[in-house]
């Protein structure tokens, strides 16, 4: 793993315009907060459990949570959604290996704390090795906002945004990690919240692409099974429409509010994505 990173930033990065969300041309990611990756300060609800609650009752340290989605090589992008409850001491966003930890009875900026972890927090400062550098302003306290993070594993670099303004590219050299690496969140101040959305990925292989376009088209297994294809080819299209049926499902039954406990969920894997699984 390399010993030093080089740290990219934009000027005046707050006062940019919005731009379009990245990978527009690739298809929808599903992936959530890995329930047997994380601190025990942090509590997991909602569809998917991509909501993760910090510090339920009162912080005496930093707790994290992994995310189940294994980003090297791809080109991923998601955002997280921060709830109004912006404060304390750091509250960090961005990417690790298995070897960052989660949870340390201390207030610190944990994610980078090490050469295992690439991390913003709140406070705009980025964090890799230990070391840190001054890369946007900070957030607004008590305001709730939206961070975006975009990985190209081709390129090695880690890009920032925030509520949809691109804060430019925070880290490079990234495609010479050897370890795999996860979205990964943290945070020092209690009752926190931080929730999964936009996902989206790259595609992996021009099968890959071509499914995307027929499920724009098809939407149930009775019109997948009605196509002249070979059963293996079926099979391959119907992996992603039953893993959708799912979804729907849980989300007409699971309570609208983030604060009950998650349903009972199976494990589905990706189809396609290698190491990566949904929890549902």
């Amino acid at each position: 793993m390399p010993l030093q990173f080089k740290f990219k930033g934009m000027a005046n990065q707050d006062s940019r315009t919005p731009i379009s969300k990245p990978l527009r041309s690739g298809c929808d990611d599903s992936w959530s907060w890995n329930r047997k990756d994380k601190s025990h300060e942090v509590r997991l609800c909602g569809v998917w459990l991509r909501t993760a609650q910090f510090h339920p009752n009162w912080s005496n340290g930093t707790a994290g949570v992994r995310g189940n989605r294994v980003l090297n090589s791809g080109r991923y992008y998601w955002e997280v959604n921060v709830s109004e409850r912006i404060f304390g001491t750091s509250m960090m966003f961005g990417i690790g290996t298995k070897k960052a930890r989660l949870h340390v009875d201390a207030f610190i900026n944990m994610l980078g704390e090490d050469d295992q972890g690439w991390g913003l927090s709140h406070k705009g400062i980025l964090w890799h090795n230990g070391q840190w550098r001054k890369f946007t302003k900070p957030f607004r306290e008590n305001e709730a906002i939206t961070v975006g993070i975009l990985f190209d594993g081709p390129q090695g670099t880690l890009t920032y945004f925030k509520d949809g303004i691109c804060l430019g590219v925070a880290f490079s050299g990234l495609h010479l990690v050897d370890d795999d690496l996860y979205p990964v969140v943290c945070s020092t101040a209690a009752k926190t919240e931080m929730t999964l959305s936009h996902m989206r990925r790259d595609f992996c292989n021009l099968q890959d692409r071509c499914r995307a376009v027929i499920l724009n088209i098809l939407k149930t297994c009775n019109d997948v099974n009605k196509l002249n294809l070979p059963t293996t080819i079926k099979s391959y299209i119907l992996e992603i429409v039953e893993c959708q049926q799912i979804v729907r499902a849980r989300q007409r039954n699971i309570h609208s509010s983030p604060y009950i406990k998650a349903l009972p969920y199976n494990i589905l894997p990706l189809p396609g994505v290698k190491k990566s699984f949904l929890y549902v």
